[in-house]
């Protein structure tokens, strides 16, 4: 959940065409879909393998286990992902703390959380206290009975000693993540996991405060790189078949082609229609990310749906070019994609006068814009994917018609091989 403005506005043509809430498109979005055709069955086991529909479940899981909060009951939480067509999800496992502590003699303990906002409803409001072992190896237990894979992401949660800004160094940062996936594997559950992303929008400052002054958009600077790819190599050292990244905070498209990724295994751009042509909707709108004042979505409660709505073409076609662009990269750079923030706006809640139905016309748009491409190996349908959206989460019939198309998309010829593809 990037808090900055950090999409390029450079894009290949969009496809034109609106898109409701409650449709799906049969038609291919570009042509690169349609000659998959011939390739069915010929991936292992008989059948090409299908992207994952998967759901960013971040700190969440862990943290908001409090009644009503969404994840007090992890069976019915999962119960009712599997219900609405999800097979993967995207959690914090904190490495930072759970690596914190290499001589085992605390590992049980219990960490004190302090809140990244408390406008928003991802995590807590509020400081918390969370016991993140055993109650990790008990979540992914529970995924593992469902089928559901999770893929492994961090927002390095700052608790009360501010752990995280002890990581000063790829060789430490490495090492926690060795720790934890030991700890998993020692579990006997490392098969659950889909992919390891090391920091999410790296390095943005609300992440990876100790990267300061590098931040949103600066992944291509060369402390960056540098420390990317010493990180990378040390768990892959351990973690051969593990798929490896950092999800970087995207900035300029077109640095992706201009650099050495290779030891990349996939990128994850995070893609919102509020974000594209410069971050212009929230500039519009009055919203400028606020983590403790309420006056951001006060001006969305007034303003969004109506900007939305006076030119829907115009809004969906940024997404859809936003969309294009990062296919392009996949193309170029012949990597796999997945998207597990995504399409319509970045911020949004349960909230007086905020309606659910433009947001889900545009992750209907862009889940299935995306899909069509090929170039996705994972996708999400939006960024409250979570019980405790609830506007969104009872909305069974519209999750299972975004998870399906999602799960029968076609994935390009070339990129059925390598360590995600084989994961899923």
């Amino acid at each position: 959940m990037n808090r900055r403005e950090f999409m390029s506005g450079a894009a290949s043509a969009a496809v034109a065409g609106a898109l409701s809430a409650g449709e799906l498109r049969a038609e291919p979005v570009t042509s690169e879909a349609e000659p998959e055709q011939k390739h069915r069955g010929a991936g292992p086991a008989g059948g090409a393998k299908h992207p994952r529909a998967i759901t960013m479940w971040e700190f969440s899981w862990i943290e908001r286990r409090w009644p009503g909060a969404g994840f007090e009951d992890w069976d019915r939480a999962l119960d009712e992902l599997c219900e609405r067509g999800y097979n993967a999800v995207r959690i914090d496992p904190f490495p930072h703390l759970t690596g914190a502590d290499p001589q085992k003699t605390d590992i049980y303990k219990t960490w004190t959380l302090w809140p990244e906002w408390s406008t928003q409803d991802w995590g807590s409001p509020d400081v918390n206290r969370v016991t993140l072992l055993p109650a990790l190896f008990e979540f992914l237990t529970r995924c593992r009975q469902r089928g559901v894979k999770a893929g492994l992401s961090t927002w390095f949660r700052k608790d009360d000693a501010d752990t995280r800004m002890t990581i000063t160094s790829p060789e430490i940062m490495a090492a926690h993540w060795i720790r934890t996936l030991e700890l998993i594997e020692k579990a006997g559950l490392l098969d659950t996991i889909l992919y390891t992303d090391l920091c999410n929008e790296w390095p943005g400052e609300d992440w990876a405060p100790f990267m300061k002054p590098l931040s949103y958009g600066d992944w291509d600077q060369p402390a960056s790189l540098a420390w990317m790819q010493k990180a990378v190599a040390l768990v892959r050292e351990r973690y051969e078949q593990m798929p490896l990244f950092f999800s970087v905070a995207a900035g300029d498209t077109a640095a992706f082609g201009q650099h050495d990724l290779s030891y990349f295994d996939l990128l994850d751009p995070h893609l919102w229609m509020a974000q594209a042509r410069g971050g212009e909707f929230y500039k519009l709108t009055g919203y400028n990310y606020e983590r403790f004042d309420n006056k951001g979505y006060t001006n969305l409660s007034l303003k969004a749906a109506e900007t939305y709505r006076a030119r829907p073409q115009y809004w969906q076609d940024g997404l859809t070019q936003a969309i294009d662009a990062f296919a392009g990269v996949s193309r170029q750079i012949h990597m796999p994609l997945i998207t597990t923030e995504c399409w319509g706006v970045v911020d949004y809640k349960d909230w007086p006068l905020l309606e659910w139905d433009w947001v889900q016309e545009l992750c209907v748009l862009g889940a299935q814009h995306a899909a069509a491409t090929g170039r996705w190996l994972a996708l999400a349908s939006s960024n409250f994917c979570e019980p405790q959206f609830v506007g969104m989460w009872r909305d069974k019939l519209w999750h299972q018609r975004v998870t399906a198309a999602i799960k029968s998309a076609e994935i390009a010829p070339e990129l059925r091989q390598g360590r995600l593809y084989e994961r899923l």
